[in-house]
């Protein structure tokens, strides 16, 4: 039942998103594209500049148009470059504007770095993509790197991982009957950091039970009188769905309190029976951390299973070398996961900490149509 409200969440709030930055476009893409330049062919930057605005409109019929190369792919692959081939992120994100670095220019070809900035309801991703743009007699048409889905060969992939069941407390059972319990959670980790001038909860839960849980995590802030000054939960920074022994890491930002206020802070981890299965499994491969100056550690996502899954959310945990949490980072594959197919990730991380971490983690939350892990 989560599974459905957190597509059907998805899907509405992004659709208001996409028809308020279709009414009303926030002031960024208009000062990066001016009405003049957005109808300039007789430029390459005007050219690449006016595709990319045909873009944010979602003006698919007008962006194919444009292109120098669409005889070499149909309008629906150019689309799917754009929206991805199954439901995902980037069906429902809108181009919320992007930034043109020029590379190389002469009499009749140029060449741009584009940086698109996309934005979702669950945040924003970046793609980069680099346009060669040339000049047909007295206009300039815009050469489109397609990027296409590679297409997975007919099989048959065995699935014999574990799967939960729950069987609740019906309506007609007698008065004060005893429900499932919930699961046993408990917190292994725990460590309150002074960041932008804002306290920072980072920290691991585990479910030590032996069925999985939905868990949740609520902080509060005390002061040396036993006030509470703040609290929040771990919305985004957790993975909610444990199977039996799993640990998450999560992240609790209180962005208006000081560490030097806080004298205690109360931890409440909360967990719900849910039904569960360890299918479909995300294999983690070629992490590594990338230096100054963008930090970050990337790695590639792959989809051991046999079905798609839509949306794909990836916690990193960081670690120095006593073996406490120094950070928690997240984000979401901005594609569908095709089975056995390698997708990349990146989360970053701040970059005082690229010579404090000495070990990380990466973990994996998955949602597919109609099935939610």
């Amino acid at each position: 039942m989560r599974g459905w409200l957190l597509a059907l969440t998805i899907v509405v709030v992004t659709a208001v998103l996409i028809a308020a930055g279709t009414l009303w476009p926030i002031q960024t893409a208009i000062a990066m594209a001016s009405p003049r330049s957005t109808s300039n062919s007789s430029s390459p930057q005007g050219a690449a500049q006016a595709l990319l605005q045909e873009i944010r409109r979602r003006n698919w019929n007008a962006a194919y148009a444009a292109l120098a190369n669409k005889s070499e792919f149909p309008e629906t692959d150019f689309i799917r470059d754009l929206t991805g081939s199954y439901t995902s992120l980037r069906s429902y994100a809108s181009l919320e504007g992007f930034d043109l670095s020029p590379l190389r220019s002469s009499a009749d070809e140029a060449k741009f770095r584009a940086n698109l900035n996309w934005s979702s309801v669950v945040g924003t991703f970046q793609d980069v993509r680099e346009l060669r743009v040339v000049k047909e007699g007295d206009r300039w048409q815009v050469v489109w790197p397609i990027n296409r889905e590679p297409k997975i060969p007919p099989q048959v992939i065995p699935v014999n991982y574990l799967r939960w069941d729950v069987i609740y407390r019906g309506a007609e059972d007698d008065w004060g009957a005893q429900d499932v319990e919930s699961p046993h959670v408990r917190i292994v980790a725990m460590h309150p950091v002074d960041r932008g001038g804002g306290t920072i909860i980072l920290g691991e839960l585990l479910n030590e039970d032996v069925v999985p849980a939905f868990v949740t995590v609520k902080a509060t802030l005390l002061a040396k009188d036993g006030s509470a000054i703040a609290t929040e939960d771990s919305f985004e920074n957790i993975s909610h769905v444990l199977l039996p022994k799993q640990v998450t890491p999560f992240r609790i930002d209180f962005q208006k309190a000081r560490l030097s206020q806080v004298d205690n802070v109360r931890i409440e981890p909360s967990s719900t029976l849910v039904a569960a299965s360890a299918d479909p499994v995300i294999g983690i491969e070629s992490q590594k951390l990338n230096p100054l100056p963008t930090t970050s550690l990337s790695g590639q996502l792959v989809n051991q299973s046999g079905q798609v899954v839509n949306i794909t959310h990836i916690l990193g945990t960081f670690y120095d070398n006593r073996g406490q949490i120094i950070w928690v980072s997240d984000g979401y594959a901005d594609r569908a996961l095709l089975p056995q197919t390698p997708v990349a990730f990146s989360l970053p991380y701040p970059a005082d900490l690229a010579d404090k971490i000495n070990n990380y983690r990466v973990v994996t939350s998955t949602f597919s149509v109609g099935r939610f892990q």
